[in-house]
Formats: C-alpha cells, sequence, structure tokens
C-alpha cells in the first residue's frame, strides 16, 4: 500500500513520531480479573452493587446514644461487635456499647467515645458528655458509595486505592485495556550472556536486560528472545517467533553495515517497513514498520540502535509512546517536554536534533554531566531526563532556557 512504501529520506523526530502515531492504537478491552487488574486502565464505567458503608456506622469504640438525651447515666442493652447485628432499639435512657466499625441500632444518632464515660457496673455507664451533636462520630449509610453510583470511570488508570474500591463494590472483574505484549530480540555475533566472562571481541548483552527492565516500568509484559547472531535465516526464524507479541523490538543490525541484516530479515518475516533513519542524536539507524492484522491495532516493529544508549533514547521517544497508546494510557504519541535552565555553560554543534542524557534537579536545572557517546551506558547511570538539543546547534550559558524529556521512575530529591 502506498502509505507504507519505504521512504529513502531521513525522516525528522516530529515526522517519524507522526508515522508511529498513524499506526498506535488501543489494543481491544478485556474482561479480567480484578486480580489481575493492576496498572490497567479501566475501559468501562465501574458502578457499585452496594452501599458504602452498608449501615450506619460507628467511627469510635464507645457507647450509641440518642444525641437529644440529657441523660448522665444510660442503661447497658448490649454489646455490638463489628460484623454484629443489632438487636434492640436505643431510646432516651439505654445506650448500646459499640465498637469502631460497628452497625449502629435504631435510634442511635451519636456515639459517645469509651473515654469520656465511666462505668457505674455491667448494666449501667456515666457519660462525661451528655450532649454529643447529631452525628457525631458517624459514618452514615452509603456516604462513600451508594448502591449504582459510578465509583470509577473508563480511563481510570487501576492503582492500589482503585483496587481497593472496586472490591468493595463487587468488581471481582472488569473490562481493562490490556498490557501489550513486547518481545525484544538482541542481535550480533559479539554478544553473550550476562552469566559469561567476554572472550576477545566479545561483549556482554546488556540491550536485553535493558529493554526487559524499562518495559516492566511502563507496565507492559516482556517476552526476550534467545539473541540472534548475524545470520539472515536465524534473524527472519526469531523475528516472525517475536510476532506473535503486540509490538517487537529489535536492537542492533540496523545501520548500514556488511552484517546489519535486521531490515532484510524483518521483510522476509512479512513487516512493512514506514521508514528507515531519523535526523537523531543519538539515534539516527532507527527502524520502524508494521504488520497489519484483521482485528485490532497492527503490530508494532522498532528496529534499535544497538549502542545501549541510542536505543533507549529510541525507547524514550518512540517506542515508550507507542506503548501509553496501546495501552489506553495517551491519545497520541506527542512528546510533551518540559522546561528548565541550563546549570551551566555547554556548546553543541548541531548537525542533527539531539536527546542528550542529562541531570535536571528539583529547580528544575539541567546539568550536562560528563558522557561519552552512544556506546558510554555507565556515563548515563546518572540521568533522569534528556535534554533536547536543536538541529542548528545551541551556545548554552548558564540560566539559558532548555527542555527535556523526563525518564521515568527519576524524580530529583527535594
Amino acid at each position: 500500500m502506498d502509505s507504507l512504501k519505504a521512504v529513502s529520506s531521513m525522516k525528522t523526530v516530529d515526522e517519524a513520531l507522526q508515522l508511529v502515531g498513524q499506526h498506535a492504537a488501543q489494543l481491544a478491552p478485556m474482561r479480567v480479573r480484578l486480580r489481575d487488574a493492576l496498572g490497567l486502565v479501566l475501559a468501562a464505567d465501574v458502578t457499585s452493587d452496594v452501599d458504602s458503608p452498608p449501615y450506619n456506622k460507628a467511627m469510635m469504640d464507645g457507647f450509641a446514644v440518642v444525641a437529644s438525651d440529657r441523660s448522665p447515666t444510660r442503661t447497658i442493652i448490649e454489646s455490638i461487635m463489628a460484623g454484629d447485628v443489632p438487636r434492640r432499639p436505643i431510646r432516651p435512657g439505654t445506650t448500646a456499647r459499640v465498637m469502631t466499625g460497628a452497625p449502629l441500632p435504631d435510634g442511635a444518632t451519636a456515639v459517645v467515645p469509651v473515654e469520656q464515660t465511666e462505668l457505674v457496673d455491667e448494666q449501667t455507664v456515666r457519660l462525661e458528655w451528655v450532649d454529643p451533636p447529631p452525628g457525631k462520630h458517624i459514618m452514615p449509610q452509603g456516604l462513600s458509595m451508594s448502591t449504582g453510583q459510578c465509583i470509577a470511570q473508563a480511563g481510570t488508570v487501576v492503582n492500589s486505592v482503585v483496587m481497593a474500591i472496586l472490591a468493595e463494590a463487587g468488581a471481582a472483574v472488569v473490562s481493562a485495556v490490556p498490557r501489550p505484549t513486547v518481545s525484544v530480540l538482541t542481535t550480533g555475533n559479539e554478544l553473550v550472556s550476562v552469566d559469561e566472562r567476554p572472550a576477545a571481541g566479545q561483549i556482554r548483552n546488556s540491550n536485553g536486560p535493558l529493554l526487559e527492565s524499562a518495559l516492566l516500568e511502563r507496565n507492559c509484559t516482556p517476552n526476550v528472545l534467545p539473541s540472534g547472531r548475524d545470520e539472515l535465516h536465524e534473524l527472519v526464524e526469531l523475528s516472525q517467533q517475536g510476532l506473535d507479541a503486540d509490538v517487537l523490538l529489535v536492537t542492533g543490525g540496523v545501520s548500514a553495515g556488511v552484517k546489519d541484516l535486521v531490515p532484510a530479515a524483518l521483510s522476509a518475516a512479512g513487516v512493512e517497513q514506514v521508514f528507515h533513519k531519523v535526523a537523531l542524536k543519538p539515534g539516527k539507524p532507527l527502524w520502524f514498520g508494521i504488520v497489519p492484522r484483521e482485528n485490532g491495532p497492527a503490530r508494532l516493529v522498532f528496529g534499535l540502535p544497538g549502542n545501549p544508549v541510542s536505543g533507549l533514547v529510541c525507547f524514550h521517544l518512540f517506542v515508550a509512546p507507542a506503548l501509553a497508546v496501546l495501552a489506553g494510557r495517551a491519545d497520541s504519541v506527542v512528546q510533551r517536554l518540559a522546561t528548565g535552565t541550563a546549570a551551566g555553560e555547554f556548546s553543541y554543534a548541531g548537525g542533527r536534533e539531539m536527546f542528550r542524557p542529562a541531570y535536571v534537579d528539583a529547580q528544575h536545572r539541567v546539568e550536562m554531566f560528563p558522557w561519552h557517546g552512544s556506546a558510554d551506558l555507565a556515563g548515563m547511570a546518572r540521568a533522569n531526563c534528556l535534554a533536547h538539543l536543536p538541529e542548528s546547534g545551541i551556545e548554552l550559558a548558564a540560566g539559558q532556557r532548555v527542555e527535556y524529556l523526563r525518564l521515568p521512575g527519576s524524580e530529583p530529591p527535594k
């Protein structure tokens, strides 16, 4: 189809994002058990099937009384614990001992805390506070929620508090947008696993753990495939396995070297290329394609650069916003940059739009700490944002305005 023809010209960051956004769409809602819904986005309103509390509830240990009764002593007619059912109504001159959370008997309009009472004998109590206002230390039936009330709207992210509210409302099963499933395929003859000592010419595979943890941070379900060697048939086979997921991430093999076989492998696996290369530093070799599906949005395929920081920058700029759309957390892949000020002088010669690892403090001062390029993963350890520098280049002075993209889970100290 014409819209999917490979485009030879390099895309700008905005153009590439726009193309990703054309193919990223929310996944079809599913019915999921409440215990599996944490972190998901509700796809339909949820209403309560009960009042909460289901009865007028005591909020203090004490004695249930008629608020208008001024008698200093009362006859204790029963004791009511949480979970009990009151048997006798309260009238002037009588009271019931109640515990926090217990249902109040008919006629009770206030609770006098136990600290403001004195037992005369087993059947009699003297009140130090004889005129509590009506409703004191009582939570009325249905105050928190009532039967038929919408207690969580579509679009709500299920966190621990929402989870508890849904449980109280009897929502054992909810309609929610599922977690995106994401396959991760790392490639390269030089890669060995983390538990191996690299021989000459080898490096440990850091991209696999990097992307797997980044996906878990975004509430996705990762599937890390075996690392692929730079052999076309092997990459095709592994790519086809990875296309069982909603998204396939492939790292390495997307540049212009003799062994950069990923674009050809993806094409052979049935992926339609949308664009290849972005005017971005780091991250120029980024590749993006799709596999249309009859039911639901297309599978998205990203070929990320093999250098770890390049791949991570592309993940945050392009993959993460697409995942947010799939998960129902965002309506578009538009990146909203924050604005701060440069912590000191910094020079960028330009040539390509740059998203550079940096540190932003609580006062929004952005520091360009030493960093040695796209392979310097250790140098990025301090980063909590990506500073945005223009293609035209810039000479930053301390206090000058600078835009940045906040990285998840990296709030500065206050």
